[in-house]
């Protein structure tokens, strides 16, 4: 009964992730709110596991975890720099000389 008011709530919880994706003001809160929903997944297939007694869930979550933290950093430098390069500085433009 526990886990069946946990998952509910995560599903609250994504809703309103989806809500705030769907109305951010700003880029940067759409990004927040889809590593939200990603984090929400990772907790939603966790308790599915454990409900269904299937421990090997936990890597498959814990997989999915990595991929969503690494495709919000991809995300997050493409909105920063407008692409996957890296940004240039000339050396004699850095101050530390």
């Amino acid at each position: 009964m526990m886990f069946a008011v946990a998952t509910a709530a995560i599903l609250v919880t994504m809703a309103l992730a989806l809500v705030r994706a769907w109305k951010g003001p700003s880029v940067w809160d759409r990004i927040l709110a889809a590593n939200m929903i990603g984090t929400k997944t990772v907790l939603l297939i966790a308790v599915f596991g454990f409900l269904t007694g299937r421990p090997e869930w936990g890597d498959i979550a814990l997989a999915y975890a990595l991929i969503n933290f690494i495709g919000v950093i991809a995300v997050m430098k493409f909105f920063r720099y407008q692409g996957f390069n890296l940004p240039t500085v000339d050396p004699d433009e850095r101050g530390d000389i």
